[in-house]
């Protein structure tokens, strides 16, 4: 059986994927609302639709996008 690949059991953060309620559960002050408004305006963490009513979000892509939204304070500029 040298062609079988081992599958590891600890979920990656690509691996993750999130509801929207999820998401707004990680990043304080986010609402559902807020979240459907950005994904309408092209704006917010990247998103997938694998059904016309259904919309996931990967762990990897919410933390990267709050990861851009970080500001510099004066002392680290």
């Amino acid at each position: 059986m040298s062609n079988v690949t081992a599958i590891s059991s600890t979920p990656t953060p690509e691996s993750v994927w999130l509801s929207p309620e999820q998401v707004c559960d990680l990043i304080p002050g986010m609402t559902v609302t807020l979240l459907q408004r950005m994904r309408d305006t092209g704006k917010g963490p990247r998103y997938a639709k694998p059904s016309p009513k259904t919309v996931v979000y990967s762990r990897a892509d919410v933390d990267a996008y709050v990861r851009s939204t970080l500001v510099p304070t004066r002392e680290q500029a």
